[in-house]
């Protein structure tokens, strides 16, 4: 197994979370050794969905989006689910903060909706990426080049479709802070 012992992953998520898209990376993080944070813009829980219908499980926030630091981080990942991403690609302080990750060159890491942020904080164009479909035409739009692949990582920024491929993305993300 990965060794991620002394590696802190952010992750940003509201209500509305796709499940799996939280919950399988933090525990594949932790499982690895990393210690995770859940920022948020809501305090106290996430509520997560299953489907974007199910009610889920509800997660502990850790600290709110307003004030972190990429500084304070060795990687960030952005869980989907339509309501989560659409909330926080309206949040100048989600996208500030994914600025300033890409800007330090540390490893951005996006499933299904979330590329939605990605776009906002003018990251995609020129990059190779995929997402769940319904947010291809609005990647292309932007400039990407998008593909209909399990997992693709370009220019430090990895990409996946749908929870059927948390497997390789977590593997991904994993591996890519391992260095």
């Amino acid at each position: 197994m990965t060794d991620l012992t002394g590696r802190t992953v952010a992750l940003i998520a509201n209500r509305g979370v796709e499940e799996p898209e939280l919950a399988q990376p933090l525990a594949a993080l932790q499982e690895a050794g990393a210690k995770t944070v859940l920022l948020s813009a809501e305090d106290g829980a996430v509520v997560a969905l299953n489907g974007d219908w199910d009610r889920g499980k509800e997660f502990p926030v850790d600290g709110p989006i307003k004030g972190a630091s990429a500084d304070e981080y060795d990687a960030l990942v952005l869980p989907g689910g339509t309501l989560n991403a659409d909330s926080l690609r309206i949040d100048e302080d989600a996208v500030g903060l994914v600025k300033a990750f890409a800007s330090a060159g540390k490893p951005i890491a996006a499933i299904c909706h979330a590329p939605w942020i990605l776009i906002e904080a003018g990251l995609v164009d020129g990059l190779r990426m995929t997402s769940f479909t319904s947010v291809a035409t609005d990647l292309r739009n932007a400039g990407a080049d998008w593909v209909d692949e399990q997992v693709v990582t370009d220019r430090g920024i990895t990409t996946s479709r749908n929870p059927g491929d948390l497997d390789a993305f977590n593997a991904e993300v994993i591996g890519r802070l391992a260095g």
